[in-house]
């Protein structure tokens, strides 16, 4: 019987660098609750919840920097 041998990105067990970065940002995510609503709880000053527009440009420039940190830049 003849075995197939794949080779390049789409070998079985191969991981493309997105995916990778994906995961990367979700550990860090976890870690430092990036991207989760804050607790205002000191209770001095009124201060406005984080808007939502801002949480998505975080997460997005730590998954930019997620994959250029996976891709050596």
């Amino acid at each position: 019987m003849e075995q197939l041998q794949q080779t390049g990105p789409f070998a079985p067990g191969a991981r493309r660098n997105e995916d990778i970065a994906v995961d990367l940002l979700r550990i860090i995510a976890a870690a430092t609750q990036t991207g989760r609503p804050s607790n205002t709880g000191t209770g001095f000053g009124v201060s406005s919840p984080p808007r939502t527009e801002d949480h998505v440009e975080a997460m997005l420039d730590l998954y930019r920097r997620c994959l250029a940190a996976i891709e050596g830049k």
